[in-house]
């Protein structure tokens, strides 16, 4: 079994992630080969949390210009996790 600290990279910090915590859904970076299973026990070793659901998906790349360069962001997977009634986790 891999360490959390292999599957969870970071948690995504946007308005709409900071809104969905009153609900108790938080949202992480997480490894491209990472599967829910992985996800949840991970999320649940690291901050010692109950998991009620995850939902996982693929963000795309998208072109960005700075100036006269362009470019792209990169692509990453997303993992979106219910916790479950009594469960938080502070970040």
């Amino acid at each position: 079994m891999k360490h959390y600290s292999d599957i969870i990279y970071s948690p995504v910090i946007t308005e709409k992630s900071m809104a969905e915590r009153k609900n108790n859904v938080y949202t992480f970076k997480v490894a491209k080969t990472a599967t829910k299973d992985e996800i949840k026990f991970a999320i649940e070793e690291a901050f010692k949390v109950s998991v009620k659901s995850v939902n996982t998906l693929n963000t795309k790349t998208k072109r960005r210009r700075v100036g006269k360069y362009e470019g792209t962001t990169k692509a990453y997977k997303k993992a979106i996790v219910t916790l479950n009634q009594g469960s938080t986790i502070d970040l």
